[in-house]
């Protein structure tokens, strides 16, 4: 009896910690959608106030201030890299495993070392580089550059799926008269579909929320919504309001489609680990 109640006692207590931590974790972002409806005195009063009256007109200004440009020029980066780098991604991770298992994890890790140089350290080359062709401040380069990023997590993500997979349905396919695209096509890409989703997930947030490169790279034509977000910190002052209400709305669609996703993002993240 004593132990049964240990054990009840240690699971309420792990389910407390679980609860305690989740809202920790979103209550920052609850805390800028509940003063996203405040007015700006409202904001800065001091002790916060929980009630007061709310009021839409700070989304209204967001909306005024070409707010839909900055969306559009977001939807084409992170859509477009996104797109790219599952495509190049899968072909990548679908053909190491057709190596050796200590030449595929040799060549996975420099790929997924190519992440761990520092943005600042490339922006410059990066920079001249699309000077010399043509393509700055342009969706183009954004879609470049992000699928350059987001293709060694792509990869890595998509090997691990891939390689999830039983040998042996590949080898019964092969039996069956199925060549190297049929493989792929037929066998590999249905059965790591939810690996493929979260990795083309994973790919929109990260060009959705990056901003080094958008704000070094784009000007007047293609600049995305973080660009937007730090036009409103200015010398005049910081507007927490309409500032939280202008984040609010850009941190919407990575939070819906996390939402939709999560299933498969969860899925997509764990395959492979376990063997």
């Amino acid at each position: 009896m004593s132990r049964s109640r240990g054990r009840g006692l240690g699971t309420w207590g792990l389910d407390a910690l679980t609860y305690f931590l989740v809202l920790a974790f979103i209550s920052p972002f609850l805390w800028m959608v509940l003063t996203s409806f405040k007015t700006e005195v409202a904001a800065y009063t001091i002790p916060p106030l929980i009630f007061f009256k709310a009021t839409l007109a700070h989304y209204a200004s967001v909306f005024a201030s070409r707010f839909w440009f900055y969306f559009q020029n977001s939807v084409w980066a992170a859509v477009g890299s996104a797109v790219l780098s599952v495509i190049f991604g899968t072909l990548a991770g679908y053909s190491l495993l057709y190596l050796s298992r200590k030449r595929a994890s040799g060549l996975l890790f420099f790929i997924i070392s190519t992440r761990f140089m520092p943005v600042a350290a490339v922006v410059l080359p990066v920079y001249m580089v699309l000077t010399q062709v043509h393509l700055l401040d342009t969706h183009a380069a954004l879609i470049l550059v992000y699928t350059a990023m987001d293709l060694p997590i792509v990869t890595w993500m998509a090997r691990s799926y891939f390689a999830d997979i039983p040998t042996e349905i590949f080898e019964a396919a092969s039996m069956d008269g199925a060549g190297p695209v049929q493989l792929i096509s037929r066998v590999a890409l249905p059965l790591a579909g939810p690996g493929l989703w979260a990795a083309g997930l994973l790919a929109v947030v990260f060009s959705w929320n990056e901003f080094f490169f958008a704000v070094n790279i784009t000007y007047t034509q293609a600049p995305t919504l973080p660009v937007l977000v730090s036009s409103f910190m200015t010398t005049q002052g910081l507007y927490w309001a309409r500032l939280s209400a202008l984040d609010t709305l850009v941190v919407v669609v990575p939070v819906a489609l996390g939402l939709i996703a999560q299933r498969h993002l969860v899925r997509g993240l764990t395959a492979g680990a376990l063997r």
